[in-house]
């Protein structure tokens, strides 16, 4: 009787461990590391848009339901938002991103009313703070770029260093993807991966011109490309244009700082009517109601906001250098 007592209790546990296992083995399979890495991989192959198979991959990665999915299919130029959220690194669906727009709109409209702001204030500050996700979108875009532009030179230099030890193109692209540290490597492991899938050399490096809109990089693009159709070395191309690259960063560093303080006036002249206008709402209602209640007030508000407008535009233009 013991004995059935000792074995009934090994066999329950065996069972609740191998049960817990189960569970783990299952969570792991759709939603652990390697199926994450895989969904990255597969959404960020749909941004390319010039391989079909890849197009339909990207249409159910919009939203997760199939309702939400007909919806954001019928939205103009709903696959360039996709693209952008791929190419900023974000993670996000499109319809995750829309919840968040509608969630900051929602949050705009409840801070303004709050501040007792007139009605067209509060709508107006509503469809402004909608901007705030396409703006955080497009500056982390913009640095993720900037970092894969920094990291470019390093990974030609080892793709040309790995050729010349006798190694492929493809298996130069994969040791790039596998030694050097992200963004750039996530990119290039795309690139093996859809010549491993059968894509042409040449649609995946277009693919990848998409996904990552840098000068720089579309050299290389470029140069590859001509190099295969007119032969060649590939391993000295590819120093020379990571040379080049590095000259190009390098001067575009200088004009950096040179114009740090010019951005840095527009930015605090931009934001401190709008921060010094909040403040007085908050501390004095009435003070800045005659804006908005009196003829003049308004033709002055308005005439400020053109002349802010035109200013913003002036200083954008003057700061902006292209190396």
């Amino acid at each position: 009787m013991n004995y059935l007592y000792y074995l009934f209790v090994v066999l329950g546990f065996l069972a609740v461990v191998l049960f817990l296992e189960g569970l783990y083995l299952a969570w792991n399979t759709y939603k652990g590391p390697e199926a994450r890495r895989i969904e990255r991989r597969l959404q960020a192959m749909s941004a390319g848009g010039s391989y079909k198979a890849a197009s339909l991959v990207k249409q159910r990665l919009l939203a997760k339901t199939k309702g939400m999915e007909h919806f954001l299919l019928k939205i103009p130029r709903v696959h360039q938002l996709d693209r952008l959220l791929v190419q900023a690194g974000l993670g996000l669906s499109v319809a995750s991103f829309m919840s968040v727009t509608l969630l900051a709109i929602v949050c705009g409209l409840v801070l303004a009313w709050f501040i007792h702001f007139p009605s067209l204030v509060v709508i107006a500050i509503g469809l402004a703070a909608g901007f705030i996700p396409l703006i955080y979108a497009q500056a982390a875009k913009h640095k993720r770029m900037r970092v894969i532009e920094q990291q470019l030179p390093d990974a030609l230099d080892f793709m040309a260093r790995a050729m010349l030890a006798g190694h492929a193109f493809p298996s130069a692209l994969q040791m790039v993807g596998t030694e050097m540290p992200e963004p750039i490597a996530a990119e290039f492991r795309i690139v093996f991966d859809e010549i491993n899938y059968g894509i042409s050399t040449q649609e995946a490096l277009g693919n990848l011109a998409i996904r990552v809109p840098s000068t720089d990089l579309r050299y290389f693009v470029i140069a590859v490309l001509i190099q295969r159709e007119t032969g060649g070395n590939l391993a000295e191309l590819l120093g020379n244009i990571s040379n080049l690259v590095r000259a190009r960063l390098k001067l575009l560093g200088t004009v950096r700082v040179l114009s740090a303080e010019g951005k840095m006036s527009g930015w605090v002249l931009t934001l401190l009517p709008f921060a010094l206008g909040t403040v007085l709402q908050i501390v004095n209602p009435n003070f800045l109601s005659v804006l908005w209640t009196d003829p003049l007030g308004i033709k002055m508000a308005g005439f400020a906001l053109i002349m802010m407008l035109v200013g913003i535009v002036v200083m954008w233009r003057i700061t902006k250098i292209r190396v």
